[in-house]
């Protein structure tokens, strides 16, 4: 996410010169003092694609927003589990094949759509707090833990998920087994997010927090061009601008993940390719660096893009492969060894 600063700061500058700041401040207000519309009753809740929540797996999280979910279970009684965090723009349906390569060794994979996301409710690409992610994350953790006690506890993020699972982690280090990150955003790109830039982009976010940023380009996503129509076509996946106020809450989130990099001592496995144009593996290369855990591996795929598992077909099974070895490693046995 290095582009998100500049955009921030062009998007800032155009808006300021196009003399529509005392606009923005009016709707601002408008906003504010309206409070928003009032919740539907429970039972009249439908996602964003219209089909009831009585019909789909879902949380409610502490927002009493409703967050569609997926479940991946093994055909044995499952020895682990994996909670999955997605990226940004995305939705959880796109992890299957990770899934799938998983149940297959007896571990039981869940997901959701994060606020915002996919099927489930909330504004689109617009978020006033980070937080919300862990917070949620967190409790979708606990009611499966709370359905399999005992049982280890992995999560994969990828991209805005690899920064969700690093910071659900850090809350709860004790709770969880080790994390698998593909292409995490770890860090901002120094060069974007200079301290002009970060001021310009707080002052948009004080005053246009809903305006649109520039879209994701499908192309960085993979050099696969079946997975970049997959990725173009599905309805599930925000195909419009990202919020100004979610670009801050990225910026805010790589600053938290910086500051927490040094106390990091549990086990994590990331994934990054040298040519990913969306997250920075500069970061992955810091976080390798600075974490203090003994149990620590990083891979870099020469060439591959942004999404490593959607990548050319040999990236994506070597990425299942690995990602499944590396949990197993650290399965417990049946007998403890």
């Amino acid at each position: 996410m290095h582009a998100i600063a500049t955009c921030l700061l062009a998007a800032a500058l155009s808006f300021w010169y196009r003399g529509e700041l005392l606009t923005a401040l009016r709707y601002f207000i408008s906003d504010s003092s309206l409070g928003g519309n009032m919740p539907e009753p429970e039972g009249t809740r439908r996602s964003p694609q219209g089909v009831p929540y009585t019909d789909l797996p879902h949380i409610v999280n502490a927002d009493r927003l409703h967050l569609f979910c997926r479940y991946w279970e093994p055909d044995s009684q499952p020895k682990a589990l994996v909670f999955v965090a997605h990226g940004v723009g995305e939705h959880c349906g796109r992890y299957a094949d990770i899934a799938h390569s998983l149940t297959q060794h007896g571990i039981l994979v869940f997901s959701h759509d994060h606020v915002g996301h996919g099927q489930s409710e909330g504004e689109r690409m617009n978020i006033n707090n980070f937080q919300t992610y862990i917070r949620d994350s967190l409790q979708h953790i606990d009611i499966m833990k709370g359905r399999y006690p005992n049982l280890p506890v992995f999560i994969i993020g990828h991209s805005m998920g690899g920064a969700i699972s690093i910071l659900t982690v850090c809350e709860r280090p004790q709770d969880f087994a080790g994390v698998v990150l593909i292409a995490p955003m770890v860090q901002m790109n120094a060069e974007s997010a200079t301290p002009f830039k970060v001021f310009m982009a707080k002052v948009l976010n004080r005053l246009a927090p809903k305006l649109s940023l520039g879209t994701i380009d499908a192309r960085l996503i993979s050099r696969d061009p079946k997975q970049v129509e997959a990725y173009d076509t599905d309805e599930l996946n925000h195909h419009g601008g990202l919020c100004v106020s979610l670009g801050m809450q990225l910026m805010n989130a790589a600053a938290r993940i910086e500051k927490e990099l040094s106390n990091i001592t549990w086990p994590f496995f990331i994934m990054h390719g040298d040519a990913d144009k969306l997250c920075d593996i500069r970061g992955s290369h810091l976080m390798y660096n600075e974490a203090k855990s003994t149990d620590k591996k990083m891979k870099v795929y020469e060439g591959a893009y942004h999404a490593l598992h959607h990548d050319l077909p040999d990236t994506a099974e070597s990425v299942l492969k690995e990602v499944s070895t590396w949990i197993l490693e650290r399965v417990p046995t049946p007998n403890g060894f």
